[in-house]
């Protein structure tokens, strides 16, 4: 459940704001309204699992179908359209109640900024979520399931990520960008667009950036996205967001990624498309891994069937092909709270298989 918190602020008409805001605050006393929630979600699943090139488990492990987290954000409305923003959020464990996704993981690593919200778009500040997860998981059946999603396993489960195993380098800088400002523009029609940049922020980091933008498309039956994503290391390879960055592939001095992505529900069954590029440039020789990812969901029972295949090949690098599907179930026992089952299968050529099953419970407050 979420709580919220309600105060009026007076703030004084001689209070020193921007000229911005102090042409859009009428004059007198103006009185502001706060609001602050607590929300999140608990993911807990059951199964086994093995990764390729690596040996099987049977688990009791948190974040099946999506990763268990906890926030509070607020808002202060300054009038005329503007509004302050916040919002800090920390991913956790529940199997062992232990805070962020894996060991050293930063504490607010799903979020953690402070912006302004007005008529003419959202400006932020802070460790943002990147334009590229945004989009990788609104177009897969999956969504953002770090143990059953297809696409997921192909664009974050990397050389870069926990566990290592040899597979061509997955999108490096993590789902969410350390010392970044962000701008997202107003909605037209379920039209928007979001540029995003995050600097070095270190003595002698000047030429390491990351830079993204995105348009997103949400209108009714249709949804559509195209996301751009460059990090550059400055010729070293150090991610300078990421404590997993030891894993990263030697020599890597940037990397570019272009993203699609396609949604159309038909009511009886809702279809999902996507394609990514992958551009590594490296010192021992550059070379670049092309991704495609099909699936579809189906509502049965109250419940509906997921399903999604996801293919990709890299011209250099490992020389690989990696072929990922999963089906599953998802049945929601109330408005926040389901129960689902699923089962992936993971083959990344010159290693061994790959394949995870398993039931899971989620709810969110």
């Amino acid at each position: 459940m979420k709580s919220k918190h309600v105060v009026a602020d007076c703030i004084p008409k001689s209070a020193k704001l921007t000229a911005l805001l102090f042409a859009a605050l009428s004059a007198g006393t103006a009185c502001a309204q706060s609001s602050i929630q607590l929300y999140g979600q608990i993911d807990e699943w059951v199964g086994y699992q093995k990764f390729p090139a690596n040996e099987h488990a049977w688990n009791v492990s948190g974040g099946g179908m999506s990763t268990s987290y906890w926030g509070m954000k607020g808002t202060e409305d300054l009038g005329a359209g503007f509004k302050t923003i916040f919002a800090l959020e920390a991913f956790y464990r529940p199997q062992n109640g232990q805070s962020g996704r894996f060991q050293g993981d930063t504490f607010f690593a799903r979020n953690a900024y402070v912006g302004m919200f007005s008529p003419y778009g959202t400006l932020t500040a802070g460790r943002i979520t990147s334009n590229l997860f945004v989009s990788t998981i609104l177009f897969n059946p999956f969504v953002d399931s770090y143990v059953f999603s297809p696409m997921i396993y192909h664009t974050y489960l990397g050389t870069s990520t926990f566990p290592a195993y040899r597979t061509d380098q997955g999108a490096v800088g993590d789902s969410g960008w350390s010392n970044s400002v962000a701008y997202t523009s107003p909605d037209f029609s379920g039209l928007s667009g979001s540029v995003m940049y995050s600097f070095g922020n270190g003595a002698g980091a000047g030429g390491q950036h990351k830079d993204s933008a995105q348009v997103l498309y949400l209108n009714g039956a249709l949804s559509a996205t195209a996301v751009y994503q460059y990090v550059n290391y400055k010729n070293v390879a150090n991610d300078f967001s990421n404590p997993a960055s030891a894993n990263i592939v030697a020599g890597l001095r940037s990397q570019s990624i272009g993203q699609l992505g396609l949604t159309y529900d038909f009511k009886l069954v809702k279809l999902y498309g996507q394609y990514m590029y992958t551009q590594n440039s490296v010192s021992s020789g550059d070379y670049h891994v092309s991704t495609g990812q099909a699936g579809f969901t189906i509502p049965i029972a109250n419940g509906k069937v997921m399903a999604s295949y996801a293919y990709s090949k890299d011209s250099g690098g490992f020389d690989q092909i990696r072929r990922t599907w999963a089906v599953g179930y998802d049945y929601p026992l109330s408005k926040r709270t389901d129960v689902y089952a699923a089962y992936l299968d993971d083959k990344i050529s010159g290693e061994s298989h790959g394949e995870t099953f398993g039931v899971g419970i989620r709810a969110k407050f």
